[in-house]
């Protein structure tokens, strides 16, 4: 029973970074712009796609994986110039479109380019699981939890010791006055769409040695993403991660202890009792005026 309950909860922890890297991906570009980019799980999609077309082609592992977490991070600059930029003002609703557009755009891009076949990458050391009071335990789990962990640390002295960090923290809080002491709000934007297509593309990479990946597998895992940053508090990093690992775990239990069914609704009714009971999430994270 309780090898059990441990192979269920190590799996939801290590799907739930993913969502976590995801959901730090939704609050840094709210954070700093007040939009909530739907096109997120796209860029999870495209680390792990390029990945395996690097791979695929005989780069080195390490190069591939440097080149297909930057390449994603550069297409979110090209999508914060090209899409959010020009429209800078505009209603919520056109808001969700552009971004949803960019998804579809994206992902019709991979398919065309990658095709529709289902991928995997090599696991980076080995396949051998480690057994824990029973349950067992794989080492890419290991580094999907250590590189979450370091990119987590990496983010709080980013945002706590470098002035770059500073800035974007002072553009979340009052864009108007951060402009007025100097600061280039527009240079902050483009970091933080940055920074979220990378976070979200190192997630898909560290995820596909165990789960694979498609051109459509984006789509899923950007609104679990979503859902994880609600939980957490909409703008809250910790809450972010919190809801991310939160939502992993839970939707591990319930595919383990009901049924696998019930594996994709699970996070959606999680989402439902939050903002019925707790509408600003665990960590109570400001009020929001576009979604």
């Amino acid at each position: 029973m309780l090898a059990e309950f441990l192979q269920f909860l190590f799996s939801g922890i290590t799907v739930g970074a993913t969502y976590a890297l995801a959901a730090l991906g939704f609050t840094l570009i709210y954070n700093a712009s007040h939009v909530i980019n739907f096109a997120q799980g796209e860029f999870i999609m495209l680390g792990g796609m390029l990945a395996v077309s690097f791979s695929q082609q005989g780069w080195p592992l390490p190069v591939a994986l440097v080149v297909a977490t930057a390449l994603p991070a550069l297409v979110g600059v090209a999508m914060e110039k090209l899409v959010i930029e020009p429209v800078k003002g505009a209603e919520t609703v056109s808001l969700i479109i552009i971004t949803i557009g960019a998804s579809l755009v994206i992902r019709g891009l991979v398919q065309v380019w990658l095709g529709k076949a289902t991928h995997s990458l090599p696991a980076f050391s080995g396949d051998t699981p480690l057994v824990v009071l029973g349950a067992t335990l794989l080492p890419q789990s290991l580094w999907v939890l250590g590189v979450t962990a370091l990119v987590v640390l990496g983010l709080w002295y980013f945002f706590t010791r470098t002035l770059s960090g500073k800035a974007m923290l002072a553009t979340s809080v009052n864009r108007t006055a951060a402009e007025l002491v100097g600061i280039h709000t527009n240079g902050v934007l483009l970091l933080s769409f940055a920074l979220a297509a990378g976070l979200g593309a190192l997630g898909g990479i560290l995820i596909t040695p165990i789960t694979m990946t498609s051109y459509d597998v984006g789509i899923m895992l950007g609104l679990k993403g979503f859902v994880a940053v609600v939980v957490g508090g909409l703008g809250h990093g910790l809450g972010a991660v919190v809801g991310g690992l939160l939502v992993g775990v839970l939707e591990a239990m319930g595919a383990g202890y009901i049924s696998s069914a019930y594996k994709d609704a699970i996070p959606f009714a999680l989402i439902l009792l939050v903002l019925f009971f707790m509408p600003r999430g665990l960590f109570g994270g400001a009020s929001t005026d576009r979604v």
